[in-house]
């Protein structure tokens, strides 16, 4: 228990995601807009949620693999972090999630992995929240791009057929 107690404490240390500024007046309005929002965030999903007014069970499909047992999970994440990737707040909490982190290529998209406490990886590639948050909270064109992870994560992951 107290090496779980640990880990979430770790997890609150990780830096935040971070946005890329546009280049465009109206994504401009949009990054400010965020950056006043994203503290509130999870405080009105997890109302929402709470109330029934939005609901979100299980986990997004997407499934990379797992966090090999030759590495503890707080490697797993500590490596993403070296990679670029950042807590990610603006994002829905799956089931048993211990880590929702992003890699922000630039204000329309990103890439977006999931680390479970059961040491399951999920990720995928799609739009921000930022740039497009309706076709962000619909999950339109979000991509499987397990090739791209795998080249990234290495002998990190273990990869599961889906």
């Amino acid at each position: 228990m107290k090496n779980n107690d640990s880990l979430r404490a770790w997890l609150l240390t990780l830096p935040p995601s971070c946005m890329v500024y546009p280049t465009s007046a109206i994504d401009r309005l949009k990054y400010h807009f965020w950056r006043l929002y994203t503290p509130c965030h999870p405080f009105l999903r997890d109302t929402l949620v709470k109330f029934r007014i939005l609901w979100h069970r299980g986990r997004q499909g997407f499934l990379i693999g797992r966090v090999p047992e030759t590495h503890t999970i707080q490697e797993f994440i500590s490596f993403l972090v070296e990679q670029g990737y950042g807590n990610h707040f603006v994002a829905w909490k799956d089931e048993g999630e211990i880590a929702g982190l992003r890699y922000v290529k630039d204000f329309v998209y990103q890439y977006h992995i999931r680390v479970f406490e059961d040491g399951e990886v999920r990720g995928h590639y799609e739009y921000t929240p930022e740039c497009y948050p309706i076709l962000h909270f619909f999950e339109i064109d979000q991509e499987d791009r397990r090739e791209e992870f795998f080249a990234l994560l290495g002998s990190r992951i273990v990869p599961i057929k889906t």
